[in-house]
């Protein structure tokens, strides 16, 4: 069966594809209904009033020539403007207490009403049958068929969540090892910097102290700006030990507050698959920022836990900037979850609350991830992007290689320039020694995740933007299955999508990073999981500067890049020479490397000059 386009209810969202099933040894097995008295826990979510109007204010608050420009709204009124009404809740509440269900929870933005009942129950009130299903080793429950809304709350409920509890989303941080051939220590990558902005630290071993000095923040530091006042936000579907964190900024020289972090467990609290992804996030973000404070938002990966996280910190209010380093394919997520998240992004935006996601670590082809169940070569290379970072409220973090020589077992590999991370670099080295299969398996595709969003247009800061690309031709994904090819999705050529990533540092495990985890030193980490906690610190640092909340960033980052260029005093480093495994680095915005990499002093002096 070949997946097809379905609409989706939000105004500024054109398509979005029915997610992907399991294919070949992949397909879920319905192992029968599940037990009717068993409890099920689902969370509403409600539809937002007058999205154009939500999207025109929004606009207004990033454009210094608008009387609404910096005019963030608290949550008390974005209820009022926007979110359904006291009415509407209680509607719902009427209706899902017919059948006996129990409301837990509304959130304060009355965005998103937390309800529990039976397996019977809910299967009557969203006219399907929930199933047991096992899949490879992993056994879940979702609905056999598609949930409906009943009619008598259809025109205040957009979507529901919480019937599916299979895992998620993939976290996108990458090991140096586990591309290497037996994982064996003695063929580990050393690499030398030749970068003028030297590092402290070995490539493979670098610290936010070496992100400091490769992207200009250390005049900030000499100003002492360093997040005091602010408050950092990270969205993840993992816990972790907020002991790690400290031990790491410690160990590199920084003078924290020891209460500077709170956690906030939603939907019963994440488990520990993925604590490393969270340590790193924390790692990252706090110590670019050391002086701001930090609350973890943290929840099971299953669709509700990765649309509550972002909900509950916008209900909260408390963050000034959010970063999220979790992910899947844009054209694999699933529709309910991206309309969810997008009202979400909304609301944090008029709110002033900046937000960033990681672009992917597959490159270009985010759907062939080798870590996925539609890996090449079993399934034809296929031009995708990564969800969330590919919605247009949302800062798409990017990742580059450092300038380096990078000694192998078996010779040299010199990366002359920074460029978009993107391991065909090694391609003719891993051919050469350990053959085409192996690099097909453990190396490709890895890299920058960018490219053009198939589900959003192109947003209004991007339509006027010079290297700005539209889907390409001949995207089909056809995989091989037991009873021969499937051509599972055609997608749409010359379709004018959101590009991104739309900012980059680096990420390639190959000039990568240190995480303490565990007790214990990690080398060699890497992947565009470390950009996006970067960012979310150096938005603090700039917050800081402006004196509040940055708001809607994207507008601002492509405004500046049509005022200053790249010349000396740009907030920007073009990225010229590479790619992502396809989409080429050029001297003005490209899905490669976005803009390019941040001068963030210059950034920093463009909100606020001294």
């Amino acid at each position: 069966m070949k997946f097809r386009y379905k609409s989706i209810l939000l105004s500024s969202v054109v398509s979005a594809l029915i997610p992907l099933t399991g294919i070949a040894a992949n397909i879920p097995q319905d192992m029968g209904a599940t037990a009717p008295a068993q409890t099920q826990t689902v969370s509403i979510v409600m539809k937002l009033h007058n999205v154009p109007h939500l999207e025109k204010f929004i606009a207004g608050t990033v454009n210094p020539n608008s009387w609404n420009y910096q005019n963030f709204l608290s949550v008390e009124e974005f209820v009022e403007r926007y979110a359904p009404s006291e009415r509407d809740i209680k509607k719902v509440v009427r209706e899902l207490n017919k059948l006996g269900i129990t409301v837990d929870e509304v959130y304060r933005n009355h965005m998103v009403i937390r309800a529990t009942g039976t397996t019977a129950q809910l299967n009557q009130f969203f006219s399907t049958e929930l199933h047991h299903y096992q899949e490879s080793n992993q056994r879940y429950i979702k609905p056999n068929r598609n949930i409906t809304v009943p009619d008598s709350v259809s025109d205040v409920v957009l979507t529901v969540t919480g019937m599916n509890t299979k895992k998620f989303a993939s976290p996108h941080s990458r090991i140096l090892s586990d591309a290497l051939p037996g994982k064996a220590s003695g063929d580990l990558v050393k690499s030398t910097s030749l970068n003028a902005a030297s590092t402290g630290n070995p490539l493979g071993k670098l610290t936010v102290a070496d992100v400091a000095n490769l992207y200009n923040i250390n005049p900030l530091y000499a100003k002492k700006i360093n997040g005091r006042g602010q408050t950092i936000g990270i969205a993840t579907l993992a816990t972790f030990n907020p002991a790690d964190a400290y031990a790491y900024w410690k160990s590199v020289g920084l003078n924290v507050s020891q209460n500077r972090i709170k956690q906030r467990h939603l939907d019963g609290g994440a488990g520990t698959d993925g604590a490393d992804e969270t340590t790193l996030d924390v790692e990252q973000s706090g110590g670019l920022a050391p002086g701001a404070d930090i609350i973890v938002y943290d929840a099971p990966n299953t669709d509700s836990g990765f649309m509550d996280v972002f909900f509950k910190a916008a209900a909260d209010n408390r963050v000034d900037t959010l970063s999220v380093s979790w992910g899947s394919p844009e054209i694999a997520q699933t529709p309910a979850v991206m309309e969810g998240q997008h009202q979400a992004f909304l609301e944090l935006a008029a709110q002033g609350i900046s937000v960033f996601a990681s672009a992917g670590d597959a490159g270009a082809y985010d759907i062939n991830n080798n870590q996925s169940s539609y890996a090449y070569p079993a399934c034809t290379k296929t031009l995708t992007v990564d969800s969330p970072a590919s919605d247009p409220y949302v800062v798409a973090a990017g990742g580059t290689t450092l300038p380096s020589v990078q000694v192998h077992k078996y010779g040299s590999i010199t990366v002359p320039a920074e460029r978009p991370w993107g391991w065909d670099y090694l391609q003719n080295y891993f051919v050469t020694y350990y053959g085409q299969a192996y690099y097909d398996t453990n190396l490709f595709p890895v890299g920058n995740g960018g490219g053009v969003s198939v589900n959003f247009p192109v947003p209004y800061y991007q339509a006027n933007t010079s290297g700005v690309k539209t889907s390409a031709a001949g995207q089909s994904l056809i995989c091989q299955t037991s009873s021969g090819p499937q051509d599972l999705i055609d997608l749409p050529a010359g379709y004018a999508g959101r590009n991104l990533p739309d900012v980059s540092l680096n990420a390639d495990p190959q000039t990568g990073y240190s995480v303490y985890f565990g007790g214990a030193w990690i080398y060699g980490y890497g992947g565009t999981s470390f950009v996006a906690p970067q960012l979310n610190g150096i938005a603090a640092l700039i917050s800081q500067v402006n004196g509040g909340r940055l708001g809607h960033l994207n507008p601002q980052l492509y405004a500046r890049l049509n005022q200053y260029g790249y010349g000396s005093n740009s907030p920007f480093n073009a990225i010229t020479t590479g790619d992502n495994l396809y989409w080429q680095a050029a001297p003005n915005y490209n899905p490669g490397s976005g803009i390019g990499t941040l001068n963030v002093h210059n950034l920093a002096k463009s909100f606020r000059r001294w």
